[in-house]
Order: C-alpha cells, then structure tokens, then sequence
C-alpha cells in the first residue's frame, strides 16, 4: 500500500522499506524486542497508566467571516495568548495553493488579529512557535523560510529563501534519495525552531534535507549536523524540536520512530522509542487500517513522534503525538512514558492527526490537529 492509499497528506513524508522497517515493525506491535541500535533506549512499559484529562469546549472564537484550514500550529506566549498557524485562507490552483495563515486570539480564546496577512513567506503552513522575548517564529515548508516576527507582529529576521516565481525551473521540490547535498542558509521543506537560553536558534530541515541547523541570537548561521539515514545522528524527516533547561535538543525523527537527543553542539547523546501497545480495536483518523508494510514505513507507525514539546521547569516532562492510534505520551526527559492519554476520533478528546503542541504548563496542552481543522486545550487531571 503506498502512503497516498492509506490518507497521507503532503506533509507526510514515507521512509524506505526493508530490513530496518520490518524491526520497526516489530517494535511498535509488540512482536519483537530488537533497538534500533545498541545505544537506544527503549521507553516501552506493559501497563502504561491512562492519564484523565478534559478538552475546553469552544476554545477560539473566531468571527464570521474567518475559517481555519487544516491546523498545522498552536503556540503560546506568557500573557497567555494563542496563536494558530493553518492552512487557511487558501489562494489559487488545487495544486500547489498557498495555504498558510497566522492568527492570534488571547488567553480567553478572542480573536485578536491576523499577522503576515499576505506575507510573501506564506506558502504552505508548518508550525508556529513563540520565543522566551514574545518573538513570533513561524516555519513555512512550501517556501522553505522561517520568519521572526517581533510581538507586535513585524517581520525582524527572514532565513532562508523562496523560489522565484519568475524561474522556470520553479515548482515542487523532488525528493531523491539520498538527498542532495544541504546548503548553509537555504532550507528544503523545513520544519519546526526552538531557542536555547542564551538564544541560539535550532531548526530542523526538514523532509529533504534532514538535519538540524543552528543560528545565532543575531542571525548568523554557526552550523548544521545530521544528514539522510538510520544511525545515531541520521534523519528521516526530523519533524519537531525542543531544548529543555539543560540546553539538550530533542528532535523528532518522526520516519525513524525515535526521539534522539543532542547537545547544543549536535554531538549525539542518546535516543530512545515510545513502545506502548496498541489497543485492542483501535481505529486510524482516516483512510484504512495500516497494515504490516505502512506500519513498517515509520511515520504511522505507533509511537512515531510527530509532535513534541518540553513542559516549563522545574519538574520538566516531554510530550509526543503520534497520528496511529492517535495518542499523546507524557514521558521523563529520559525517555520512560509516564501516561498515555487519547485516541483517533472527531470528538473532543480526541484527535485528528497532531502536528504540533504546546505545553505552557505541566498539565496543560494546546494541540493542533491537521484533520479536525482545530486546536484543543487539554487539561491534565492528575
């Protein structure tokens, strides 16, 4: 079956089958107990608690004439305020139309004001991020850019560069494997940024070029690690990144189904997987049940982390989403899953394909779902 049968959408991106895969497989269905390498530590537990928590009913009020699209990004910043990144206000031919829109609504969930209406960046909508200054951070994966935006919601610094619309060879990016070689400064279907604490910015890009480049408080690019492939430091699709308050960087590896974790130098320090069974009777958010070989291709396979945040100290804990069975996974910094709450659905407490979190307190979620076209604030009861 191939990815496009079972629903995936563009921003989904298929790993290669084979050997690799068929153990994936086996971890994520319980029918096998093979690491992904011998450094990986495995998060997998028999009896994984369920976590109680509530959805809040009716979260944005949003006006009349204002529509979300499919929501790739929720954020939030520390007077409480919500911003959405979707896939909204859609411009132009079915194919290739720019569909990203950037709107913010305060802490009581008014709508406040869109920002970047018509931003030459707009292309097609990733993830939204706000930084420790109230500084807007967007990751736009049609036109490869990432945009600061200051809080009052002016551009500050632009990085990377779009297309042209006058050159012919314009269009969809092709995805050779392996890729082409990355280029410093340039991004091919970036991702996600997060910021250490003395401002350093970590971007991870993203389906083409998977690696994790690192700019400075003022913009300068310093480095970039990371490249196509399975090893410890490898990429298949690094999808979300977060730094915790030691300076660690957790990326995401979403086709590789494990959470690897570098210092702020990339040098690699420790991986692991989120292996908890699958419930008996669980369904996917669309298309048809994965079968064996879609499991096997990494990015619906359960545990697959498509989503991740880092709660705020002192206690700190991560969170990852996966789209099968559509679950969230609260586990330590270290990988051992604490809770599991969720499950695919179009109900509230449920979800549709998460793409991006927030967690600007231990127990309270903000969660951006592709398929159900909203965002959720879940509130942990524990």
């Amino acid at each position: 079956m191939k990815p496009w049968q079972f629903g995936a959408c563009p921003c989904c991106d298929p790993s290669p089958r084979g050997k690799l895969g068929r153990r994936r497989f086996l971890q994520a269905t319980g029918f096998g107990a093979v690491g992904l390498s011998l450094g990986a530590r495995r998060a997998a537990a028999a009896s994984v608690p369920e976590i109680p928590y509530v959805s809040v009913a009716n979260l944005l009020d949003l006006p009349p004439d204002r529509y979300l699209g499919e929501v790739s990004g929720v954020a939030t910043n520390s007077a409480g305020h919500i911003f959405v990144f979707s896939r909204g206000n859609s411009d132009g031919p079915a194919y290739g139309a720019a569909a990203a829109q950037l709107l913010e609504f305060d802490a009581k969930g008014r709508f406040l004001r869109e920002i970047g209406h018509r931003l030459y960046a707009w292309s097609f909508a990733h993830t939204v991020k706000v930084d420790a200054q109230d500084n807007i951070w967007v990751t736009d994966k049609g036109s490869d850019l990432v945009i600061k935006f200051t809080p009052d919601g002016r551009v500050d610094m632009v990085f990377g560069r779009k297309q042209e619309a006058a050159d012919e060879k314009t269009g969809p990016l092709s995805h050779p494997n392996p890729p082409l070689p990355a280029i410093d400064g340039y991004f091919r279907q970036v991702t996600d940024v997060a910021w250490d604490a003395a401002g350093n910015s970590y971007i991870s890009d993203g389906y083409i070029n998977s690696r994790v480049a690192k700019i400075d408080k003022n913009g300068t690019w310093l480095k970039s690690w990371g490249e196509r492939g399975t090893a410890p430091g490898q990429f298949h699709t690094p999808h979300s990144i977060a730094v915790d308050a030691r300076g660690l960087i957790y990326v995401a590896d979403r086709s590789n189904r494990r959470i690897q974790v570098f210092d702020g130098e990339g040098n690699f320090q420790r991986q692991f997987t989120i292996d908890v069974p699958v419930p008996a009777g669980a369904r996917p958010a669309i298309g048809n049940h994965p079968d064996a070989a879609m499991i096997a291709e990494g990015t619906f396979a359960p545990g697959a982390p498509w989503a991740i945040c880092i709660s705020p100290g002192p206690n700190q804990v991560l969170y990852s989403a996966d789209a099968y069975p559509g679950r969230i996974y609260r586990l330590t910094l270290e990988g051992e899953v604490l809770g599991v709450l969720g499950e695919s659905g179009k109900q509230l407490k449920q979800f549709g394909w998460i793409h991006e979190m927030a967690c600007p307190q231990e127990n309270t979620l903000y969660v951006a779902e592709l398929l159900n076209w909203r965002v959720q604030k879940l509130i942990l009861t524990l």
